[in-house]
């Protein structure tokens, strides 16, 4: 799948603003800071699409976004940023909860993940999440360029291992280099036929 027309359509801070209209949704979700704009960016060829910032915590609602008028994208708050207040953080547990539960509409989840920290306990619980609600997930390792190839392949190894799933459904990418991309989209062309 190539993403030839991507644009922003919306921004959600409750259930009721959610989408729900006929095209299937793909969400990508992570640790704050982890570089799910970039990734959105980086998918789309399009640098101004989703905001980037180098500061943890800005994306705090569900971000829409049309793609190629054959699905959404859909950006949701990272978690885990240890300044956040306790409200803020109870508000995105709220909003993603609401948004991952009885969601016909969602095909896959994209879990980001930095290559160079791998698993925390938060990103541990929401694989569980994930595998309790059985929505199907692809791995994106992020920042790949920031470590050597054999590191990469060794955090692999070691995801794969940890978290008992196939090295195939883990996907290194870089926002730099803007590798990775080609995989995702071959993979997204399975679930959104």
């Amino acid at each position: 799948m190539r993403f030839i027309n991507a644009k922003f359509i919306k921004s959600a801070s409750q259930k009721s603003e959610f989408l729900n209209d006929e095209l299937p949704q793909v969400a990508i979700v992570g640790r704050s800071n982890v570089g799910k704009s970039s990734l959105i960016n980086t998918l789309t060829n399009n640098n101004k699409l989703a905001k980037t910032s180098s500061t943890p915590g800005r994306t705090r609602l569900v971000n829409y976004f049309n793609i190629d008028n054959k699905f959404y994208l859909v950006d949701l708050p990272g978690y885990g940023y240890h300044k956040a207040s306790k409200g803020i953080a109870n508000t995105w547990d709220k909003i993603m909860n609401d948004y991952f539960t009885d969601n016909e509409k969602l095909k896959l989840v994209l879990l980001l993940l930095d290559s160079r920290v791998l698993t925390t306990e938060l990103d541990k619980q929401m694989m569980d999440y994930l595998f309790d609600k059985q929505i199907p997930a692809l791995i994106v390792l992020t920042k790949v360029d920031k470590i050597s190839r054999s590191e990469l392949n060794l955090q692999i190894y070691k995801l794969s291992k940890e978290l008992r799933y196939s090295k195939d459904r883990i996907v290194a990418t870089s926002a730099l280099k803007k590798s990775g991309v080609e995989k995702i989209g071959a993979i997204l062309d399975e679930y959104i036929k």
